[in-house]
């Protein structure tokens, strides 16, 4: 039995889980697996025509030459604030609050029509989403395995074996380990023990390395998705470790 999602987190904000997520969504795709993103929560969001765009979750979705239609797109998106923090203190400024049941609802409805679903969380997994919840927590009622997505430099190694003992206290499958270069700049002796040693302690597969690619913004999808190929293991690889233990 293959897991028929996955749930992108990271070791903290800005270490690039959406940039990991659309990596895996083309990786997937290109494999021949029809996978769809995910951005379960959104804030820093932005109203368009009257709905709400997920920016991240648009990046994926370019990254991948998909153009979903509105129901899907909400679907894809189904929690979105405006303010650019967390996502209690983004729902509170909001006068809302972060809808788990439709999060879910709408995950199960991409589960329906698609064989596999990528879904990027917010921030780290104890970031707060509503009330005593985090996310740990709505990752644990998805049901989902996990990729952390971490930097390569000094102090990587706390953040990175927190998490993933987080995790597996929660009774959370860790897939692996996707390193992310947020800088440019070669990898040097500590970069390289940084893999080792977190792979090591942590008793966890490194899934791959991301070199740092610029313009992100603006880049073409093909040279994306060349990078992404380069960094990531094959589909078929991907497949096979998504299967239950």
């Amino acid at each position: 039995m293959i897991a028929q999602g996955v749930f992108i987190t990271g070791t903290d904000t800005g270490v690039g889980k959406t940039v990991v997520s659309a990596a895996l969504l083309s990786v997937l795709r290109s494999g021949g697996v029809d996978a769809v993103p995910l951005k379960v929560v959104q804030t820093g969001a932005r109203q368009a025509g009257g709905r709400w765009r997920s920016p991240d979750l648009d990046f994926c979705l370019a990254m991948a030459g998909l153009h979903p239609g509105p129901s899907e797109y909400g679907r894809m998106a189904p929690c979105c604030f405006a303010r650019a923090c967390s996502p209690h203190l983004a729902a509170a400024l909001a006068g809302r609050r972060v809808d788990l049941r439709r999060i879910s609802a709408c995950f199960r409805a991409l589960q329906t029509r698609h064989a596999l679903v990528i879904a990027e969380g917010a921030g780290g997994v104890c970031v707060p989403v509503r009330g005593r919840q985090t996310l740990r927590d709505l990752i644990g009622a998805l049901g989902l395995p996990v990729v952390v997505v971490a930097r390569r430099g000094l102090g990587t190694i706390n953040h990175t074996l927190l998490t993933i003992d987080s995790l597996r206290r929660a009774q959370v499958r860790v897939l692996g380990v996707v390193f992310n270069a947020t800088a440019p700049g070669r990898s040097g002796y500590i970069e390289r023990d940084n893999i080792k040693t977190i792979a090591r302690l942590g008793a966890v597969r490194v899934l791959g390395s991301l070199p740092f690619i610029p313009d992100l913004a603006t880049r073409p999808a093909g040279q994306f998705q060349r990078a992404a190929a380069a960094g990531l293991p094959p589909a078929a690889d991907l497949l096979k470790w998504l299967k239950s233990p």
